[in-house]
Parts: structure tokens; sequence; C-alpha cells
């Protein structure tokens, strides 16, 4: 080997050896913290499109599982769950076996995320991570929509659509002043929107959050399914 290729390939190593310790920097810190209550960077909301999951709970099990989200009724955006995250990564079921949740809890939130399952897996995965009590975090939970609003032309589509993730990013946008593009990261599966992740401080003020940005949506066009019914009130 010459002298030339044994110095680029000391400076490949170098770099790659480089870039482990800069991972593992990282990894130690956000260690220090994994799954400590209370202990996180900011909240993700995550707003679920109702039709593409019951499209997509009906093609997995069919007519063998039924859900509340799915049982007809107009749901569009849903809050799928309010996650705390770290700058690297988030936590997860920081309390095992998690607070129990009573009914008067599940039924103050079944209007934001229209599914008793729902609520309970959110509570135990994501909920434990917040550092509050189960009432005060389906309060937040409940501040964290209310600051974001839907764009008109994704609020309640009566046909199927085909979307550019890229117009629903500006779209939501353009709705909700303050919002930054590396803020919100539109998600997809192998066809179809499924859900808009909105980046929020601990004061639920937007913020940018390039790690969940990165996440979006690569194509060039997906599906939307339509909304079936009437929605009323809904923004």
């Amino acid at each position: 080997m010459s002298s030339d290729r044994i110095a680029r390939a000391l400076q490949t190593a170098a770099i790659a050896c480089s870039f482990v310790f800069i991972f593992a920097i990282v990894a130690l810190a956000q260690d220090r913290r994994q799954n400590a209550p209370g202990q996180f960077d900011f909240y993700v909301l995550a707003l679920s499109w109702s039709p593409a999951f019951c499209d997509g709970l009906t093609e997995r099990a069919g007519a063998t599982r039924s859900d509340p989200q799915c049982s007809g009724r107009p749901f569009g955006f849903v809050v799928h769950g309010l996650w705390p995250q770290y700058e690297q990564g988030f936590p997860s079921y920081c309390q095992v076996p998690a607070p129990r949740l009573d009914r008067a809890i599940v039924g103050s939130a079944i209007d934001l995320m229209p599914s008793p399952r729902l609520i309970f897996r959110e509570w135990d995965r994501h909920g434990t991570c917040s550092g509050l009590e189960a009432r005060a975090y389906f309060e937040a939970v409940r501040k964290a929509r209310a600051v974001v609003k839907i764009p008109a032309d994704y609020l309640a589509p009566a046909e199927p659509r085909s979307v550019s993730p890229d117009d629903v990013a500006a779209a939501f946008v353009k709705a909700n002043p303050g919002l930054p593009r590396n803020g919100l990261a539109v998600v997809c599966n192998a066809s179809r929107l499924t859900e808009v992740r909105l980046c929020l401080s601990k004061d639920f003020s937007f913020r940018d959050c390039a790690g969940v940005a990165s996440r979006s949506c690569r194509r060039d066009a997906i599906a939307m399914p339509a909304v079936r019914g009437e929605m009323n009130g809904m923004k």
C-alpha cells in the first residue's frame, strides 16, 4: 500500500473515531437522566390523522378489532400524545407500574384522545415521564392542543386527497404564528398521512426541534383519507 493510501486510511479511521467519541458523549449525557420523571427538554404534541389510523386498523385486523376512535364519529386530527423529549431521544415508561388513572381523568380526556386504550397507553409510556400528577398531565395535554390551530384546508376534507408533506407543513406554519418550519414533522406510512408532530417548550410556546423535523415524510405525495360525517366546533 502506498504512503498516500495509508495516510487516507488513517485519516478516515481518525474521523470515524471522532464521531464515535462524540456520540458516546451524547449518549452518556442523556443516560444520566434517562427515564427520570420531569427531566426532559421539551414536548412533542403528536396529532394523529384519525381516518388514516382507522383505515390501517381495518387493513391489519379487519372486523376482528374495534376502537372507539373508529366508531363512525367524524374525527379528523386527534391527540395521539404529549411526549416529553430530550434534545436527543426521549424517555419512556418512567414509572413501572404507572400510577393508575381513575375514571374521571379518563373521561376528562376523551374529547381529545377518543379511546380509553390510547389514554391509558400514553399515560403509562409518556405521561409518567412528565413529572406531573395524572390530572395535571392531561391538563397539560389540553393546554398544548389549545395552542395549535388546524389549517382550514386540513380540518375535515370530505373527499380523499393526495397531499404533499411540504404543503401540509407549510399550512401548519402559516396557521400558527411563531411555529418555525423545523419545529414540526409531517409523518406518513407507506402511503398515507398519519400524523403531524409539533414541538413545544415546557411553557407551550413553539420551538425548533431539528431532530424531530428530520424524521418528516420524504414522499412527494401521500393519501389523506376523508373525514366521514359532519364536524362542528373543531379548530
